[in-house]
């Protein structure tokens, strides 16, 4: 993918695939819970075909929603440069947040449950403005532990800088 703001000579990490399966998973668990409670609440309420329509409709949601994700996490991506962290992200509407190094207050690296089991964590990246906080999901425990260290390191150092 073209990135139309960030510099030509940027080498970008992408994040893990496992990235799609987690948020797939999650969708499957979101959607199937609203299939079946409309198809309940529908069937009970007025009559059963209201109710398998609907489930139709939150299968297709669920198939959309599908490929979308995937597009979503090939999307995702993050560059360490010398004075600055870029992480892009985006299908339609494409994303780049930079945020310098001195800027960082605290790094953050986060888990939930389905993050875990899968061996993924999210480092966050949070700045005096929150315009500018950004966050990279979909990384292994070891990379964002170690990216965690780093970003702290250099951001203390660059706001001694200051």
């Amino acid at each position: 993918m073209d990135d139309l703001f960030a510099p030509a000579d940027v080498s970008w990490t992408p994040v893990s695939p496992k990235l799609a399966t987690v948020r797939r998973l999650n969708a499957a668990i979101t959607f199937g819970l609203l299939a079946i409670a409309g198809l309940l609440l529908l069937g009970l309420l007025l009559n059963w075909l209201y109710g398998v329509l609907f489930l139709l409709l939150a299968g297709l949601g669920f198939a959309w929603s599908w490929v979308l994700i995937g597009r979503n996490q090939q999307s995702w991506k993050y560059a360490e440069r010398e004075d600055e962290l870029l992480v892009s992200h985006g299908i339609m509407f494409r994303q780049l947040v930079v945020v310098p190094y001195g800027r960082m207050q605290f790094v953050d690296v986060a888990a939930g449950p389905l993050e875990r089991s899968f061996g993924l964590a999210t480092v966050e990246l949070h700045t005096a403005t929150p315009a500018t906080d950004a966050k990279i999901p979909g990384l292994h425990p070891d990379e964002a532990a170690r990216l965690r260290d780093r970003l702290s390191a250099l951001g203390q150092a660059q706001a001694w800088g200051l």
